[in-house]
């Protein structure tokens, strides 16, 4: 009831203004043209619906009281009541009706016509309303094609041979096969086809048609607008082509719940299924034409195109996707120009300055054209008025492309050309059908005689006039026939026919399950219901009169398959479409040898703004202009930068760009290889100092029973010998790869094996002095000079050193590191090399070194006997010679790491060489070479000699001489010197020599008498050495003084604490006696 209401009252205020409308006919058209083009001027008025709620309903232009819905509602049923009006004017152009209702073409056909505006021409109408219908159907199917072209001067304009005319024949000839074989049990399909001009105005006004019937059916009301016919209710309708006419139709066709499936309309628009929820199509959306473009692009190379696409809603939204998709592919538009849609309003000179804007662009060789036929047609002529020929190559649209509006005339300018068209196969059986047509055999197309006198130029007889037969002169003989060679044909006709069998499928499902197989319509499908057909319909699956499967996607779009068509000249003035590739499930397949831009030249042009920049280069970006720049050149060091063109980096430390400045390669490490020369070297001095060490440890082990080895204190010597082993060994470590446990042990052991060395030499020679300094002021046996004292003391220096190592590795852990001395450079070395902080490991030992040092000085006019104070002394000073030398050669050659570890090497080899030759070469020539002074006496001084201002006689004793036995001499009071000899005690295994203070009885004489009795005791000593009882040891003379006190004591002590020997050395006491 509500649209029924709703429906009189809008006839009856259409019908009210159309007895305002002047009786003429051109007048009264251009009044309906007028109306339908500002939505017919509806008043504002009130609507009383059954349920006496009132509503008011205005012009939502200007006021918001309504429901868009309601309104779009109101407003198609207003057209429907414009539509009724021109019908009171039919009257007025029945003796120009060129048309009366015939059958034939596999059904009964009828015309009907009606005028919408005049022509110029005298007695023409222009166009007339026709209809191509399939009469008998049970269910009908609605149809909007684009039989004529559009055109400024009248409403339509010439015949479209291909997207028309042969679209319409596809669709009756699908009907035809489907009927035939009964498709649907007991029901045949009808058509009712309407042209719409390509004009989506034009279309919205023809759509009217389809829902009539509807409108009669709405709560069991009928309303017919003729009251001798009964309109049959459209159960779908096939078309529109153009995507703005589907997009006005579906808004439509929605309103009355009537599914529409469109065969050429591809603007993503129309995927918005809440906005076309009754829309779907068999051609894939833009969506995927535009991603086939793009990649196209990137096939070619391009990244400066232009962009020109026609102000319609099938190109502003394909442009908005296009141009997001470019810039995510950086790819730039140099050029982007809108084409009016209506080639009416754009004259050439508007197309002359669109080419004109291209070319001030040269270096964008590459255009995308996304429009129809006819303005991309007016374009090429542009473009040949310019002298652009050849200077651009076209990317098109399935708009225009493999048309013969736009390259018939054109070659030249179109050739050259990529297309995306969704991929189509040949209609079955087609060709042949509509080969054998005639305008004779087919009465049901009533548009077919303007095919015929367009296609042969002649004027068919009886035929109406129209603004374009007018000027044929010849008539036609009506035994022309259509030959092949002749025709081209649309190839894009399959998805006019699975448009067409998609519904035949849906009805068939739908059949089955609502009629339970009973043959004929069931009142469940008496009308169809356009929700439940709809569900049918998203839901089919089948295989075309084409071959391929086919159905629909989640947005009722048709599968994404493109074909990749070419224009190219196959000989000097023939041209031809070709195809070249294929578009599938996003991925491009590309035949780059049968690309032919022009004649001769296949490969493809440069369209690019600016060449890329040389290796090393980076880009200065032109101000406004993304995709054009200039170039300059990064430094020796730098690369430009990965994620930015536009910047030099510095390559980091250890790198330096390779050969193309592209990136940053390693620079290999620089470390002392074991291979290398330096290494060889210093690992053979090393070896060979080791080789020479076990030999000496060996003779000493061999022969360490013997007088020369245990005279130069065993224990001592030892630990002597294994630090310098460990000296040698370090060199090993040094030559490593650094790792972070090299150099850990680098450090270590750096460090350590000069304190063994040293800290056993600190200990004789301090002995040595400690021990003289003693015997000068008392006859008081010096403390911790036994061997065990002498080991401990020595343990106690190296362990000093182990700790300050322990307490380095935790504040400053040992590592391997990359040092770069200069941009060239990448050291791999020990952390401790860095910042010199190898002299930590260095400082103690050097301290032990300076103390040394300082005791062999003060020793060196120590008694012959004591010569190995001496060794020591020099060993000392060639030391220091040595490592002031390497200081300087060390710190000298900090990028050069093979000397710099080869100079600390062979420092460290030289110092334990330099100690095993002074210390250890006269002992291994007496053990060895002259072992017969390897025996007691040898040890002995000559019992001849005297020290120096002394009153004692002295063996020339040596500090590791073996024990001797003393004899004591006093002098009585008759001066007469008495003898007393003493055999030297064995404790813990230690032959110890005791020192005898023996006081003379009544020393009254002068310090002068005294002196000259112990000179007389010593004369007197010399005189008798043949005939003493001692045991060929030296001798100590005691004389004492006037207040007791022993002048001898001194001396006393001296001998005590020299005779002091290892452990083990009592069987020489025996032999010595």
């Amino acid at each position: 009831m509500r649209f029924g209401f709703i429906l009189v009252t809008a006839l009856v205020m259409s019908i009210s203004r159309s007895s305002q409308v002047g009786s003429g006919s051109g007048k009264a058209r251009k009044s309906s043209t007028s109306a339908r083009s500002s939505r017919y001027y509806l008043e504002p008025l009130q609507l009383q619906l059954h349920s006496n709620h009132k509503w008011r309903l205005e012009n939502p232009e200007t006021h918001h009281h309504i429901r868009h819905g309601d309104w779009m509602q109101f407003q198609a049923l207003a057209a429907v009541a414009e539509s009724q009006k021109l019908q009171q004017h039919q009257q007025q152009y029945n003796k120009l009706a060129t048309r009366s209702s015939s059958g034939g073409g596999g059904g009964s056909s009828s015309s009907s016509s009606s005028s919408s505006s005049s022509g110029s021409g005298s007695g023409i109408v222009w166009p007339t309303k026709l209809e191509a219908v399939i009469d008998g159907g049970d269910l009908i199917l609605g149809g909007l094609m684009m039989v004529h072209e559009r055109e400024d001067s009248v409403t339509c304009g010439p015949i479209m041979p291909q997207g028309g005319i042969q679209a319409l024949e596809a669709m009756l000839y699908t009907l035809d096969r489907l009927n035939a074989e009964d498709f649907v049990p007991g029901v045949k399909i009808g058509a009712h086809v309407l042209d719409d001009c390509d004009k989506d105005t034009y279309g919205l006004e023809m759509a009217v048609d389809f829902i009539k019937g509807s409108i009669s059916n709405i709560d069991g009301a009928e309303f017919h607008c003729n009251k001798t016919a009964v309109r049959k209710v459209i159960a779908g309708v096939v078309g529109a082509a153009s995507s703005v006419t589907s997009i006005q139709v579906a808004n439509l066709l929605r309103l009355f719940r009537i599914p529409q499936v469109s065969f050429f309309s591809t603007s993503p628009e129309l995927s918005n299924k809440q906005r076309f929820e009754y829309f779907t199509r068999t051609i894939p959306s833009d969506h995927y034409q535009v991603k086939a473009m793009v990649e196209i692009i990137k096939q070619m190379n391009w990244t400066y195109v232009s962009v020109i696409y026609e102000e319609s809603n099938y190109g502003v939204k394909a442009f908005e996707e296009l141009e997001s998709l470019l810039a995510k592919n950086d790819i730039c538009i140099a050029v982007k120009e809108k084409l009016v849609k209506d080639s009416g309003v754009a004259d050439e000179s508007v197309y002359d300055s669109i080419v004109q804007k291209l070319l001030t662009k040269r270096r964008a060789r590459g255009c995308i054209i996304y429009g129809s036929d006819q303005e991309v047609a007016g374009l090429m002529r542009a473009v040949r008025r310019c002298n652009a020929t050849g200077a651009f190559s076209w990317i098109g649209s399935d708009g225009w492309s493999a048309r013969g509006l736009v390259s018939d005339g054109n070659e030249p300018e179109v050739e050259g050309t990529l297309s995306v068209q969704p991929q189509a196969n040949p209609v079955e059986g087609f060709e042949d059908y509509f080969l054998n047509l005639t305008v004779e055999n087919n009465k049901r197309n009533p548009w077919f005689v303007e095919f015929w006198e367009d296609h042969f130029k002649c004027k068919y007889p009886n035929s109406s006039l129209t603004p374009y037969n007018v000027k044929y002169e010849n008539a036609c003989t009506t035994k022309e026939r259509l030959m092949k060679s002749d025709m081209a044909f649309e190839n894009q006709l399959q998805f006019v026919s699975d448009a067409v069998m998609a519904f035949a499928y849906a009805f068939r499902d739908m059949h089955r399950d609502l009629c339970g197989g009973k043959e004929g319509l069931c009142d469940e499908m008496r009308p169809t219901k356009g929700e439940e057909l709809l569900k049918y319909l998203r839901r089919v699956d089948f295989k075309g009169l084409s071959g391929d499967r086919f159905k629909f996607d989640s947005n009722g779009d048709g599968p994404a398959r493109y074909n990749i068509i070419h224009f190219k000249q196959i000989s000097p003035g023939q041209y031809k479409w070709v195809r070249v590739g294929q578009y599938l499930e996003g991925t491009l397949h590309l035949d780059m040898n049968e690309i032919q831009f022009r004649l001769e030249h296949a490969s493809p042009p440069e369209s690019v703004c600016s060449l890329p920049c040389e290796l090393g280069q980076a880009k200065k970006y032109v101000e406004g202009e993304s995709c054009c720049w200039h170039c300059f050149n990064c430094t020796q060091y730098q690369i430009r930068k990965p994620n930015d063109e536009t910047q030099c980096i510095d390559c980091p430390e250890g790198t330096v760009p390779d050969e193309t400045h592209s990136y940053c390669r390693d620079i290999p490490e620089e470390f002392l290889k074991l291979e290398s020369g330096w290494a060889i070297g210093a690992m053979s001095f090393s070896s060979t100092g080791i080789l020479v060490t076990c030999f000496v440890v060996g003779v000493f082990i061999k022969h360490n029973d013997t007088p020369i080895v245990r005279a130069s204190g065993r224990e001592l010597s030892y630990i002597l010998l294994l630090g310098i082993l460990l000296c040698y060994s370090v060199t090993f470590a040094l030559v490593l790869r650094p790792t972070n446990i090299v150099c850990s042990i680098q450090r270590f052991s750096a460090g350590f094996c000069f304190t063994v060395v040293y800290a056993a030499l600190l200990t004789k020679t301090n002995r040595i002095a400690r021990i003289f300094r003693a015997g000068k002021q008392s006859a008081k046996r010096p403390s911790f000079i036994s061997p065990r004292s002498q080991l401990i003391i020595c343990s106690m220096l190296v362990s000093l050193q182990i700790l300050i190592n322990l307490v380095w590795m935790v504040i400053d852990p040992a590592r391997a590191e990359h040092v770069y001395p200069t941009r060239d450079d990448n050291l791999l070395v020990c952390n401790s090399y860095v910042n010199a902080s190898y002299m930590i490991a260095f400082t103690y030992p050097i301290i032990l070194i300076v103390v040394c040092t300082v005791y062999a000085v003060l020793t060196r006019k120590i008694p012959e006997a004591f010569n190995e104070s001496k060794h020591i002394g020099f060993t000392m000073y060639t030391t220091c010679v040595i490592w002031l030398a390497f200081v300087p050669l060390y710190f000298g050659t900090g990028n050069h790491v093979a000397l710099r570890i080869t100079s600390m090497s062979v420092t460290i080899s030289l110092s334990a060489s330099v100690t095993i030759a002074c210390l250890f070469s006269p002992k291994l020539y007496i053990i060895l070479i002259r072992p017969e002074r390897n025996v007691r006496q040898s040890m002995m001084p000559n019992r001849h000699g005297t020290t120096k201002n002394s009153g004692v006689t002295s063996t020339n004793m040596s500090s590791m001489m073996a024990p001797i036995t003393l004899t004591a001499v006093t002098c009585d009071q008759n001066k007469t010197v008495q003898q007393h000899p003493v055999l030297a005690n064995r404790t813990d295994n230690s032959t110890q020599s005791e020192c005898f203070e023996l006081k003379a009885r009544d020393l009254q004489s002068t310090r002068r008498q005294s002196s000259a009795l112990v000179s007389k005791s010593t004369q007197t000593q010399n005189n008798n050495n043949n005939k003493d009882n001692f045991k060929e040891q030296g001798a100590l003379s005691l004389c004492s003084q006037p207040d007791g006190s022993s002048s001898a004591g001194s001396k006393s002590a001296i001998i005590d604490a020299c005779s002091t020997n290892r452990t083990s050395q009592g069987a020489d006491d025996e032999g010595a006696s």
